[in-house]
């Protein structure tokens, strides 16, 4: 009894020994050890590198902890995966090896299309699209040109600066965006773009079809629980179940044919492959 009590407490020992002299090797080759789980070890050198320069130490500290915690609960579960499978179901050489070769069709393909697409579409293209395909263009949700601010209800400038933000003259505009500059919270004039209702709406924190019902006179207003005041003026807008202007879709169309070359490509290339192995007898049917 008393021989085996002491092969046990020379085993817990000889256990923890390991541990210790593991743990210091680690710190002494790997840097310091911040967390482990199992024979797993995460470095300090490690977590450092997940942290960006410039934090505050409360940050770090809270990205620190977020890494740990990430990095413990992954494997963890490796660890039980690896524990509660079987053979058969560890064993991923077949998935590993289609993934191997999904990946390098795909970089063969990215490197071909990179050398030969022809990024250069003109405006004759774009507009060509446009007019050809009227139906991709229909709009879900309305679209806007406004000017919009956030101000004190008391702001003395407010009644000044409303007038002006609405006028077609050019100089009145820029004098309420220089008023704006002092007297208001916040002053944005996107009035040469379009923006989508839903992006205003979310300035007014309430939703677009509130918004878009609320406009008198060109004006929306809202009063908000802080004091002050929101204001957009609508220069333009067109209403859902209307075609978008062409150049609200310039990017989407430049997009499309440029995914519609690239395409182009790929299936050129597997065309061309096959065509070639067949007259080279790579590729036989039987």
């Amino acid at each position: 009894m008393k021989k085996g009590l002491l092969i046990s407490v020379l085993a817990l020992t000889a256990c923890q020994m390991v541990h210790k002299v593991a743990d210091t090797a680690s710190e002494l080759f790997g840097g310091e050890v911040v967390a482990r789980v199992g024979e797993h070890r995460l470095y300090r050198s490690e977590l450092e590198h997940y942290i960006p320069n410039g934090v505050t130490p409360e940050d770090s500290l809270g990205l620190a902890q977020q890494y740990i915690h990430s990095w413990a609960e992954d494997l963890i579960l490796l660890d039980m995966a690896e524990a509660q499978l079987s053979k058969g179901e560890k064993d991923v050489t077949k998935e590993l090896e289609e993934y191997r070769r999904t990946l390098l069709k795909y970089r063969y393909e990215q490197r071909y299309i990179n050398e030969r697409l022809d990024t250069l579409i003109s405006d004759e293209e774009i507009r060509t699209y446009y007019t050809g395909n009227p139906d991709k263009f229909i709009l879900d949700r309305p679209i806007l040109k406004a000017r919009f601010m956030v101000i004190p209800s008391d702001s003395r400038s407010l009644k000044e600066i409303r007038k002006k933000m609405s006028s077609d003259d050019v100089q009145e505009v820029l004098e309420a965006d220089s008023l704006a500059f002092t007297a208001a919270i916040r002053y944005v004039d996107s009035s040469d773009s379009w923006i989508d209702a839903l992006s205003l709406a979310r300035e007014f924190g309430t939703d677009y079809g509130s918004l878009v019902r609320s406009i008198k006179d060109r004006f929306i207003e809202m009063p908000g629980m802080d004091g002050n005041l929101r204001i957009a003026y609508v220069v333009d807008i067109v209403r859902e179940g209307q075609p978008a202007p062409l150049e609200y879709c310039t990017d989407r169309i430049r997009d499309i044919i440029l995914s519609t070359r690239k395409h182009a490509l790929v299936s050129g290339l597997e065309r061309d492959l096959l065509e070639d192995a067949r007259n080279k007898e790579k590729f036989v049917i039987y």
